[in-house]
């Protein structure tokens, strides 16, 4: 018999200390700036890991002329990092929740930077995939870790708005990795970027150690009593209502910015490189005013009656709407891409929205399980999109047909995640 939320609620764990400073705020006796100690290094290193999810999009061209790689073979590259992030995010769950956002994530990023110096000198796939896989296991943390040291310094009532600021890290580090990236490739080539950015990890690592510490209880129960409290969160049906449509509607989205956008742009709509690159500038700034948005708004608009799930669920309709119309190539295609991106942007309420039916102690193991689901369906739906291609290319269909197929089955699997979300309130209240 599963498990409910409320019987989570009320197992035998112990309080939260929120001292010093009432209601889980910093104290007013703080230095000043404190804020921004906590925030700015977790925030840059969110827009190192956005950057670094959605670079090859750009580079697909060079990566594919360079190195001769088929579309199957540039999904399993790219979609390495999803692979290697999803496979870690129990342990790292399990991590947080025992030694704190700020020593894990510092930690992890080191085999980031490693990672990047072996992507920039890689000669063979082999070589690349290895170095994409410690970049995606080296950033894990910096979502997971963001969410846990803020949801720990601040009160539950904050926690949207904080979950919108620290994504709008992320936008920027997309952003980054559109136009910018561009411009900046004939100087330095792809190479360099990822130099730059093995360089940029290390000073994230120094800037975390900066960060002050909050003095709560870690978990300290024994690891099989750790096993049981996550194995719990995964038999509750509200776990599953947000995790469904982080795995499908996340997992689409990433696939698509992180990989899939500017080949599709240049081979079903026959645009430039220069040009898909604009339409992923648009998307990315699209979600970045999204999450602004989340961020100033969500906390006044609960407040009158206008819930962040009601936010969730009315940015994955729009997501399904743009989807649409830019598979059936209906109105301009900016807007179109612009939309798609601006309503995946609330997506990454489902962190606060599901953590709030957990205990505090259990926050670290909560995000990090609904995160599992997000990564292992981008990884899946990145690598399942090329191999589709390929295989519908090597039956004789044209390049634009094989593309829109693929796209059809992503679109279909993200409208029954979006009837599951809907129908999955009804059945949580049944429980």
């Amino acid at each position: 018999m599963s498990a409910s939320p409320s019987r989570l609620k009320t197992r035998s764990y112990p309080p939260v200390e929120l001292a010093p400073g009432a209601e889980g705020r910093p104290s007013p006796g703080s230095p000043p700036g404190l804020w921004l100690r906590i925030f700015l290094p977790f925030a840059a290193g969110y827009y190192l890991s956005y950057l670094l999810r959605t670079v090859n999009a750009v580079l697909a061209p060079e990566l594919t002329r360079e190195l001769g790689l088929s579309a199957t073979h540039l999904g399993l590259l790219t979609s390495a990092y999803f692979l290697a992030f999803g496979a870690c995010q129990l342990p790292l769950g399990l991590a947080l929740d025992r030694y704190g956002a700020r020593r894990v994530e510092a930690a992890l990023l080191l085999f980031a930077a490693a990672g990047a110096l072996l992507f920039a000198v890689g000669d063979s796939l082999g070589l690349l995939i290895v170095g994409r896989a410690l970049i995606g296991l080296g950033v894990s943390a910096c979502l997971m870790g963001a969410l846990k040291c803020l949801f720990e310094w601040f009160p539950p009532e904050r926690h949207a708005s904080l979950t919108g600021a620290i994504m709008a890290s992320g936008g920027l580090g997309a952003l980054s990795a559109s136009v910018p990236l561009t411009w900046l490739l004939p100087a330095i080539g792809w190479r360099g970027v990822f130099i730059a950015a093995a360089a940029f990890t290390l000073l994230v690592i120094a800037a975390l150690w900066t960060v002050p510490e909050r003095s709560v209880p870690r978990a300290s129960e024994p690891l099989g009593q750790q096993l049981r409290a996550v194995a719990g969160i995964f038999r509750t049906a509200v776990f599953w209502r947000f995790g469904l449509q982080m795995g499908v509607v996340a997992g689409a989205t990433m696939a698509l910015q992180g990989l899939w956008a500017v080949p599709w742009l240049m081979t079903v709509n026959g645009y430039s490189r220069t040009v898909a690159a604009d339409h992923l500038f648009l998307m990315s700034t699209a979600m970045l005013a999204g999450f602004l948005g989340v961020a100033a708004f969500a906390t006044p608009l609960a407040r009158r009656g206008m819930k962040p799930v009601y936010l969730l669920g009315g940015g994955i309709a729009l997501v399904l709407v743009a989807s649409l119309a830019i598979l059936f190539d209906l109105g301009d295609t900016r807007l179109t891409w612009l939309l798609l991106g601006f309503g995946a942007s609330t997506g990454n309420l489902a962190y606060a929205q599901l953590s709030a039916h957990f205990p505090p102690q259990l926050s670290g193991r909560v995000s990090t399980a609904i995160n599992l689901l997000a990564f292992a369906g981008a990884f899946s739906l990145q690598w399942g999109f090329g191999a589709l291609v390929d295989a519908l290319l090597a039956a004789g269909w044209a390049s634009a047909a094989a593309y829109r197929a693929s796209f059809t089955v992503l679109l279909v699997l993200e409208a029954v995640a979006f009837v599951w979300f809907v129908a999955g309130d009804r059945i949580i209240r049944k429980t």
